[in-house]
């Protein structure tokens, strides 16, 4: 039995990834960089935003870690009013209220940013812990992040379920010793797969605490026409 879940924030409780890629273009065309779309899927991938600095723009001081970081956030929030909630995952964050069973986040985002998300679409009383990339000295997928969360929850790692939409996410929270649902469009899903998400799921509409123990315990299969049902016969798939 779960006794706590851990979310990662972009991409899982908040649909952020084409504010994030309009703002990260944004930002690098400032530098003179004119990155693709393809370019633009390594911000996706769950590494903190000093990673992603330096892997376009090479290697910058201290300082323009922090200048430049602020400067990115100021370009997304100028667009943040269009980020809203995952579909469903409102929905879940309360049930868990009300069967007492606490929720953290864990993400790579900054302390800042994360902060503002949360309080701007009102979530932030539904996590007991969160936990930012600016409190890890490395990012996923190192587990730390993950095991942060645990101890902040005070619950062992092996009793809990992460949420992840990026395969690095996924590694993270498996090193740390938990089981881990994927949450990601169908092209998407055999990625997470592939780093170990034991299932995927599209959103969380229709997705109860319930259905993500069957789902461990493979008594679920979602078909593709959305209908949920029971198979017991049957190996999970998105």
């Amino acid at each position: 039995m779960l006794r706590g879940i851990v979310f990662d924030m972009d991409g899982v409780v908040i649909n952020s990834h084409p504010a994030h890629r309009q703002a990260w273009q944004e930002f690098l065309g400032m530098f003179g960089k004119q990155v693709s779309e393809a370019d633009l899927d390594f911000i996706l991938e769950g590494r903190k935003r000093q990673d992603i600095l330096r892997h376009f723009l090479g290697d910058v001081s201290e300082r323009e870690l922090r200048e430049y970081g602020e400067k990115k956030d100021e370009l997304f929030q100028r667009i943040s009013d269009e980020v809203l909630p995952i579909s469903g995952v409102v929905e879940l964050l309360q049930e868990l209220a009300q069967l007492g069973i606490p929720a953290a986040m864990a993400t790579s985002a900054s302390e800042r940013r994360t902060r503002l998300m949360l309080n701007r679409l009102d979530l932030t009383h539904y996590f007991r812990a969160v936990v930012t990339g600016d409190e890890v000295a490395e990012g996923k997928p190192n587990p730390a992040i993950y095991k942060l969360a645990a101890q902040r929850l005070q619950l062992p790692v092996e009793d809990l379920l992460a949420l992840e939409d990026a395969p690095r996410g996924v590694e993270a929270a498996i090193s740390a010793g938990m089981r881990c649902v994927g949450v990601a469009s169908r092209t998407k899903a055999d990625s997470l797969r592939q780093a170990g998400a034991e299932y995927v799921i599209p959103d969380f509409v229709g997705v109860s605490l319930d259905l993500l123990e069957n789902l461990l315990n493979a008594r679920v299969v979602l078909p593709t026409n959305g209908q949920r049902g029971h198979d017991p016969s049957s190996s999970p798939s998105f």
